[in-house]
C-alpha cells in the first residue's frame, strides 16, 4: 500500500490549469522531495492531499484513505506543515499544541508534545505566547503542530523557507530521525541542495504536470551535467577547437574570457578532449572536473532541455 496515491488529478482555477493529470505513489518509509518554480502547482497539490481544496478530477488516498470519501482517517494519518505562518496568538506554545492534539482525540500528550519541543528547541519558549514569537520560533509551532498526533505521513511544504541555519540543521535532523523510523515524508522545497541532500526520489512539477520523476542519483546520473572546465593559457591557442564547441555548455557568462565549461557525460570523455585541446593548440593553465548536482537537472528540465 502507498502511503500517498496521488490518481489524475487536475484542478482548474477559471482560465488557469493547476493540476493537469498529476498521477504520483509515494511509498510508506520514502523521504520524497516534490520540486517546481513557483506557479507549478506544489501547494494546490498539497491542499488537496491535505483536504484543504477539492480536486476537479482524479482523487487521493493517504495510507489508503480516501481523503474525500475517508477524509478523518486520511486527516488523521497526514500532518502538514504549510508555508504560511497560521497561528492563534492568545495561546502559549504548549496550549497551541494541546489544542492540536485534542483535535485528534489525543489526551494526556504532554510526554510527545515535550519531546518535539526539545527536538525542536522549543522548551524554553513553551510558556510563551505565540504572538510573542519570531517567524522563525512560529515556524518551528507550525513543525511542532503537524507532528503531535505521530502522523505516519509527514508533508513539509517549504518549511525552512527564510528561518535561520540553525532551525534547518536542527529541523532536518529530527525529520531525518523520524523517517529512519519508519514516517513517510514529502518535501518542497526552494534550496535544491536540501533535496539532493535529504530526498531519495524526486518528482518535478512544471505548469502543473509531472516532467520528470526518478531517484535522485538517477535523476543526477540521467542529466549530462558534469563539466570539464579548462582555462587556456595565453601562451597558446585561447581559442576553442572547432570540433569541441558542440560540447560548451557556458563561455559567455564566465568571468575569464579563456575559461571555457565543456559538458562531459562519463570520465573517459576527458582523455579526448585533453587531446583535441593539444592538437588545437591549447595550453591548459587550469582545469576542474565539476559533478552534475541536482540545481543542473533541474535548470536543464526547467528550461526543457532534457
Amino acid at each position: 500500500m502507498a502511503a500517498i496515491q496521488i490518481s489524475n488529478i487536475q484542478k482548474r482555477y477559471q482560465s488557469l490549469q493547476a493540476l493537469g493529470g498529476v498521477s504520483l505513489s509515494i511509498e510508506e518509509g520514502e523521504f520524497f522531495g516534490l520540486l517546481g518554480p513557483n506557479g507549478a502547482g506544489k501547494t494546490t497539490l498539497i491542499s488537496i492531499i491535505a483536504g484543504l481544496n477539492r480536486a476537479d478530477a482524479g482523487h487521493v488516498t493517504v495510507q489508503g484513505h480516501d481523503v474525500v470519501s475517508d477524509y478523518r482517517n486520511a486527516r488523521r494519518n497526514l500532518g502538514v506543515v504549510p508555508q504560511e505562518l497560521v497561528f492563534d496568538p492568545f495561546f502559549t506554545v504548549r496550549e497551541t499544541l494541546r489544542m492540536q492534539s485534542g483535535y485528534f482525540g489525543l489526551r494526556n500528550n504532554d510526554k510527545w508534545i515535550d519531546e518535539v519541543m526539545e527536538n525542536l528547541d522549543l522548551t524554553n519558549k513553551a510558556d510563551t505566547n505565540m504572538r510573542a514569537l519570531s517567524g522563525g520560533m512560529k515556524r518551528r509551532v507550525l513543525v511542532a503542530q503537524a507532528l503531535v498526533h505521530k502522523p505516519p505521513v509527514i508533508v513539509l511544504d517549504e518549511p525552512t523557507a527564510g528561518v535561520d541555519v540553525e532551525l534547518r540543521q536542527t529541523l532536518w535532523q529530527f525529520i531525518a530521525r523520524l523517517n529512519r523510523e519508519g514516517h513517510t515524508i514529502v518535501l518542497t522545497t526552494h534550496y535544491l541542495e536540501e533535496a539532493q541532500a535529504l530526498c531519495n526520489r524526486i518528482a518535478m512539477l512544471k505548469l502543473g504536470k509531472v516532467v520528470a520523476l526518478d531517484s535522485t542519483a538517477a535523476l543526477i546520473k540521467r542529466i549530462s551535467g558534469s563539466q570539464l572546465r579548462v582555462t587556456l593559457a595565453a601562451s597558446g591557442n585561447t581559442t576553442l577547437p572547432v570540433t569541441l564547441r558542440d560540447k560548451i555548455i557556458s563561455h559567455e557568462t564566465l568571468a575569464d574570457p579563456r575559461q571555457f565549461a565543456l559538458r562531459v557525460t562519463d570520465y573517459g570523455q576527458v582523455e579526448g578532449i585533453l587531446g583535441e585541446l593539444r592538437m588545437g593548440g591549447c595550453v591548459i593553465e587550469d582545469m576542474q572536473l565539476l559533478q552534475a548536482d541536482l540545481e543542473d537537472v533541474f535548470l536543464q528540465i526547467m528550461e526543457g532541455k532534457q
